[in-house]
Parts: C-alpha cells; sequence; structure tokens
C-alpha cells in the first residue's frame, strides 16, 4: 500500500508532501490543475518511462520519493531478495532527476537501477485508464490474465515442460538428420577410405621402423666388408685366439711368478668374456646385413604407401591407426543411422502426443474459466447500468508455444445483437470505463498486495451511473487501497479520503498544490464538481446528499 509520496521540483511543483489512506482515495480538481503530474511523478519513482522533461523550471534537480507498506507475503519482498536490496516492512523509493537528464534511483537508501524499479513496480502499483495500453486494453496480456483469474499454475507448467521436451526431441532430430545428411554426402569418401586404410592396416611405430630398417639395408653393403673383418679380428684367428694363447702361456708359468701373474690373468678371463658377446653383436649385426634386395624393395613400398595416405589425411603416418578408427565409426553411424533417425523420430511424435495432451486439459480449463469470467463479468455489468451490454472472452486456436494453442482477446458488444469487437474499439469512453471496472473488479479477486490507480475511468458517465461506479470503486477498495482521479462528484462522493488538486501563483510562477479535505471542504469541493465556478446553496445541498447517499 501507497503511504506517502514527497515531490519536489517536478514540473510545476515545488514541494508537495502526501499521505494516503487504505481505501479510495480521490484526486480532483479542475482541468489541468495538475492531477496528471501527480500520476507522472509517481511513476517516475516507479522506473516508468514517460515523460523525457520533468525537472521544475529553474531548477538544478527533481526528486520524489514514495513510502510503500509491505505485508510480509508481499511479492516485492522476493524482487529485494534477488536484487541483494535490504527489505522490511516499510519500502521507501527514491529517485532523482537532474536537470541534464541524468536519473539516479535508491531502494531503501540502497542505489539501483531503472530495471529493478520497474519490476517493483509491477508488485506495487497497477495503472488503469482508457489509454492504459499495458493493462486491460492490451490483448497480448489477456491470455495471462484469464489464467490468473482461472488458477491454471499447475496445467500451464505441465504445457511449459512439455513444450521444453518437444523442443529438445526436435533439436536432437533435427542435430541427427543434419549429421546424416552431411554423413551421406561424403559416404563415398568414407567407404573407400576405411577400405584403403584396412588394406594397409598401418600401426603405430611402424614408420620409424620401416625408416630405420630401409636405411640399414641401404647401407648394408657399404659396411658389410667392413663388419666382416672386424669379426674376423675379433675370431680364433685374431684377437681371442692371441688372447686364449697369452692366458695358456701365462697359466704355465703363474705358479713360479709368486702370485704377480694371477690378476692379470683373471683380468684376461674377463676380457675373454666380453670380447665373446661382442663378437656374438657383431655376429648379429652381419646377419641382419644379410637381405634379399627384394626385402629393400618391398620396405620402401611400405614406408611409401603409409607416408601417401598420411599426407593424403593430413595426419602423421602414427595417427593412421586412429584415424582408421574414427572414419570406421563415422561409417557404422552413417549405416546404423536410418535406425537412429527413426528412434529420434518416435520420440519426437511422443513428445508432441503428450504436449498436444497437455495443451487441451489447459485449454479446457481456459475454457471453463472464460465462460465464468463472462458470467461474472456480466453480474458486474449490471449494476453500473449496462445489463444490456454483453461481455465475452473469445479463444482462438494459434500457433503451439510454450504457453499453450489458445489466443484469448476480451470483447463486448455494447447491446445485444450488436456486433462484438475488442473493448477499446466497440466501446465509447463511458462504456469503457464501466467495463474495464467490471472486469478489474473480477480478476482482481482477493489480491489486494497492489494499489490500484483509475485514472478518470468514470469519464463520459454521469447521474446514477456515475454513482453505480463510485460504489463499485468503494467496495472494490475494502480490504486495499484505491487510487482514484476523477471528475465525478459521485465517485468522489464515495471516497473514505479527499485531496483537491489546484493551481495557485506566487510570484511570476504558477504551482501546483494538493489540499487534504475535511468534512466541510468536501461539501464545497463536491458542490463545485456539481455546479462549476459557482457553488450555490443548491450545490452544496446536492453535494450534502451525494455524501449521506
Amino acid at each position: 500500500m501507497l503511504r506517502a509520496l514527497d515531490i519536489r521540483d517536478m514540473l510545476i511543483i515545488d514541494r508537495l508532501e502526501l499521505n494516503f489512506q487504505p481505501g479510495l482515495n480521490a484526486l480532483t480538481g479542475e482541468t489541468g490543475a495538475g492531477k496528471s503530474i501527480l500520476l507522472d511523478s509517481l511513476g517516475f519513482v516507479l522506473g516508468w518511462r514517460g515523460r523525457a522533461e520533468l525537472v521544475r523550471q529553474g531548477a538544478a534537480q527533481g526528486e520524489v520519493v514514495a513510502e510503500f507498506e509491505l505485508p510480509d507475503n508481499h511479492p516485492a519482498h522476493v524482487i529485494l531478495a534477488e536484487a541483494g536490496l535490504p527489505g522490511g516492512e516499510e519500502l521507501i523509493l527514491r529517485r532523482v532527476n537532474t536537470a541534464e537528464g541524468r536519473k539516479t534511483a535508491w531502494v531503501n537508501d540502497r542505489r539501483c537501477s531503472g530495471e529493478v524499479l520497474r519490476a517493483l513496480s509491477e508488485t506495487l502499483v497497477e495503472l488503469h485508464g482508457q489509454h492504459d495500453d499495458r493493462g486491460l486494453l492490451n490483448p497480448r496480456g489477456h491470455r495471462a490474465m484469464l489464467d490468473a483469474y482461472a488458477g491454471v499454475g499447475k496445467q500451464l507448467a505441465s504445457v511449459r515442460a512439455a513444450w521444453s521436451a518437444m523442443s529438445t526431441a526436435r533439436k536432437a532430430l533435427a542435430q541427427t538428420e543434419a549429421a546424416l545428411e552431411a554423413m551421406r554426402a561424403e559416404e563415398e569418401f568414407l567407404r573407400h577410405s576405411v577400405a584403403e586404410l584396412d588394406q594397409l592396416d598401418p600401426q603405430p611405430g611402424e614408420d620409424a621402423d620401416l625408416d630405420a630398417r630401409r636405411r640399414m639395408m641401404q647401407g648394408a653393403e657399404r659396411i658389410r666388408d667392413d663388419v666382416a673383418r672386424a669379426f674376423a679380428l675379433l675370431g680364433g684367428d685374431g684377437a681371442e685366439g692371441a688372447m686364449a694363447d697369452a692366458v695358456r702361456w701365462l697359466d704355465g708359468v703363474s705358479d713360479n711368478a709368486g702370485g704377480q701373474l694371477e690378476e692379470p690373468i683373471a683380468a684376461l678371463g674377463r676380457a675373454l668374456i666380453e670380447l665373446g658377446e661382442a663378437q656374438d653383436g657383431v655376429h648379429t649385426c652381419l646377419q641382419a646385413l644379410d637381405f634379399n634386395p627384394a626385402e629393400l624393395e618391398q620396405t620402401e613400398e611400405r614406408l611409401f604407401a603409409i607416408r601417401a595416405l598420411a599426407r593424403k589425411h593430413d595426419v602423421a603416418p602414427d595417427d593412421l591407426a586412429p584415424f582408421a578408427d574414427t572414419l570406421r565409426d563415422r561409417l557404422n553411424r552413417l549405416d546404423a543411422g536410418d535406425a537412429d533417425l527413426s528412434d529420434k523420430r518416435a520420440m519426437v511424435e511422443k513428445a508432441q502426443a503428450a504436449y498436444d495432451k497437455a495443451a487441451r486439459m489447459l485449454s479446457s480449463v481456459r475454457s471453463k474459466a472464460a465462460r465464468a469470467l463472462d458470467t461474472a463479468v456480466m453480474g458486474e455489468l449490471s449494476p453500473l447500468k449496462m445489463e444490456r451490454a454483453v461481455f465475452q472472452t473469445e479463444i482462438t486456436t494459434t500457433d503451439p508455444g510454450p504457453e499453450g494453442t489458445d489466443a484469448v482477446a476480451f470483447t463486448v458488444a455494447t447491446n445485444p445483437g450488436a456486433p462484438s469487437g475488442p473493448l477499446n474499439k466497440i466501446a465509447s469512453g463511458g462504456e469503457l470505463s464501466r467495463f474495464l471496472l467490471a472486469l478489474k473488479v473480477c480478476l482482481t479477486g482477493d489480491d489486494s498486495a497492489r494499489t490500484m490507480i483509475f485514472d478518470e475511468i468514470d469519464r463520459g458517465v454521469g447521474g446514477a451511473t456515475a454513482d453505480a461506479v463510485g460504489r463499485r470503486l468503494a467496495a472494490l477498495a475494502q480490504g486495499g487501497q484505491i487510487l482514484v482521479v476523477t471528475h465525478s462528484p459521485q465517485v468522489a462522493a464515495r471516497a473514505a479520503h479527499h485531496w483537491r488538486v489546484q493551481k495557485q501563483v506566487i510570484g511570476d510562477q504558477t504551482l501546483s498544490t494538493v489540499i487534504p479535505l475535511a468534512d466541510p471542504d468536501r461539501v464545497d469541493e463536491i458542490a463545485r464538481m456539481v455546479a462549476g465556478d459557482t457553488i450555490t446553496d443548491e450545490a452544496r445541498a446536492a453535494a450534502r446528499a451525494l455524501l449521506d447517499a
């Protein structure tokens, strides 16, 4: 509930402090007195987009402070928590606009953005008027209003979940189709490459082994003679024989050498062992150097084939085997693609069926709620002197989406048999006001969390009809808070609290102010609304009659 509004240096307001109360609050005054400025100022502190130039001429900046009372369950608490702003029973919004157009906002003395203000405003204030394209007159919001009236939270959640599942299934199908299409475009390449790689069957490390073997065979003829001569020098006719003779000669005389030959003989024994290992290694090398010339040709052919495939596929020779596995896997997926595609299509059909079922259930609930809303609104129109008008909630089929397949529009016909159409196209100004009021009464239910503002919603009506509008506004304000800007004395008389907006000239400046009215002053203000500038005794009597009715 809006408790207070403090306005400084905004348009033609220099300083204004207002303290609002629960129930029906009426703002009256002559045309041009500044009633719309109050709404502009309130919209400014709530972050609404409105006039570009709001600062009073000659002032450095304009400022608006709004104080709201929040019960424990008020939805604004959630927004405050999400924004990291302090909460509590009291919410104070403050916004400053400099003469240069720079805007700064605070929530409970903490800086915040305009987006946060607008999010809070959705939970704090609801504005209704003939030109309110954000509210009841906007068909884009009618489905959400019907859903709130019907309480379809569970059904709507089911439709949204089914839509999400269907969208996921369709995306998976599209991806599978695209992947298969891409693989089919290269199917010939895949089959040829896999066959070629399978036939060659390259192994990791094989390139290095083949290259080493090729180099060895290429140099075998040049080094084999030297290796053979070395092997001969190491054998029995060479180093081995000489060392064996030396050991034999030394063994024969070692007993007479006083032990001095034992160590040399032992060393020669170790040398003979090492020499034998060297002979074995050289012999192995000689065997390796013995090759068939055809083997060199075969080695080179395989080595060149491996390297050619590696260049063809732009991979390292050692990566050919893993690359072949990758191509083989793609080919297998292509071969299995039709089955996978069939599975994906089945999943889409299943998800579509689930969505259709959930959407039908939601549509059924909406249709039932629409009939109930029509009956409720028609019941409200009768006291508003529109018993012959027809209100209808039209539900038509639209493209499927996360909120179902229904398009919702509130339509009216001002007389039985007359064609129906959108609220703002069919109804006159006075009729539109009463339609909006009746619809709002039915849609509000027991929601008293937001302050409702009706901006001249009674325009174009008078007499008993205006009195009916005033009484319905007063009833709607029970347990909540309504601010009504009105030119109707019948409506103003039904208010629990009354303010008069008036202009005054101070020096060379025209300023607007707001005066709370006690009972005697209310009589004069309502009499002015009845009779005009000249207030007669008859007008005062009529005003008292309205207040006492």
